[in-house]
């Protein structure tokens, strides 16, 4: 039997419902991420990327490699990033609509780099994941009917250093589910790879690979303030073949983001904008998720604790954010 989603948002909802701003103080955070963007501007380490956005009319300082995105442009792509698309699964059945506002979607989370073998009850050993691993959690999670898409959760160890390893990662979820796959761990240079098993998919039939994805990606830009060289290729692929991407910023509150959550959340939202911005003006129209996984840095344990409260509140601030550019949002939780 099919799960009955909850809606993002609805005051129908019963139980507790976390409203942090008001449209005035959403106004505020976005009209200050507008002069980060600016003013410093973002460190776009790839250089395909710095003339895509040269060309578009933003500032480009190639020794620094720091641009600066004007408004006129942030807007351009907010108004062309679509408000709603489908993750496609290789059943039918377990598509799934993405949509701002919509309903509240489920998946699992990672990339870890460890498993738990269970020997007896309370007993366990921790070993490192393997692909079969992955394999295995793909088959669970179809199980799962609460969950409506599976994410990468652990990480191929045993294919490490041995070249390709996020290849046979790709490959083996999508070969091990019939529900959607997003990747959390792309590798920019290796796109066209993942490319090539969709198509296969589809018997080498590109164009319906490309209006129906059975695979989305995610990527972070490097707080603070960067587009990394693999982030980059990721969004500029992933919009030149058509796949969702999911901009997610993963800013630690007083370690790589002001120790203010006012602050992070500026920082955070100068981020996934500037990726966004870079897949819009690579093909408008581009989908893409308002991502989150920011968090508090924890200063005695140096630590990122997911799950801490600042984490909550951080993750409903930012679905408001998402809500408020008419973009699906994907938040992390425990």
């Amino acid at each position: 039997m099919a799960i009955n989603n909850a809606v993002a948002g609805n005051p129908t909802l019963n139980g507790v419902e976390l409203n942090l701003f008001s449209t005035e103080e959403l106004k505020a955070i976005h009209y200050t991420t507008l002069e980060v963007l600016e003013n410093p501007g973002i460190q776009v380490s790839d250089a395909e990327a710095r003339q895509i956005f040269r060309e578009n009319g933003c500032e480009v300082d190639e020794k620094t490699q720091i641009v600066k995105i004007p408004e006129y442009l942030v807007k351009k792509a907010l108004q062309l990033a679509p408000s709603r698309f489908t993750l496609w699964g290789r059943e039918k059945k377990y598509n799934t609509l993405m949509e701002c506002g919509g309903k509240v979607h489920w998946t699992c989370f990672g990339t870890g780099v460890k498993t738990c073998k269970y020997e007896a009850p309370g007993k366990y050993v921790t070993v490192d994941s393997v692909e079969q691993d992955i394999a295995d959690i793909a088959k669970l999670c179809d199980w799962a009917e609460n969950i409506d898409y599976y994410s990468l959760p652990v990480s191929a160890r045993d294919w490490a250093g041995r070249g390709a390893q996020d290849v046979h990662e790709t490959f083996t979820a999508l070969t091990n589910t019939q529900k959607h796959f997003h990747h959390i761990d792309p590798v920019g240079e290796n796109v066209e790879y993942y490319w090539e098993i969709v198509k296969a998919f589809y018997g080498g039939d590109e164009e319906e690979a490309r209006k129906k994805p059975i695979f989305s990606m995610l990527l972070c830009p490097t707080s603070p303030l960067e587009l990394s060289v693999n982030a980059c290729q990721v969004i500029i692929k992933g919009a030149r073949f058509g796949i969702p991407v999911n901009v997610l910023s993963m800013a630690m509150s007083g370690g790589s983001s002001p120790v203010h959550l006012a602050g992070t959340l500026v920082t955070h939202n100068a981020e996934v904008l500037s990726g966004i911005v870079l897949a819009q003006l690579t093909v408008p129209g581009s989908k893409v998720w308002y991502g989150s996984s920011t968090t508090t840095f924890d200063l005695k344990k140096g630590t990122a604790p997911v799950g801490s409260p600042e984490l909550g509140l951080i993750s409903a601030a930012v679905a408001k954010l998402a809500q408020f550019y008419g973009l699906p949002s994907f938040v992390a939780g425990t």
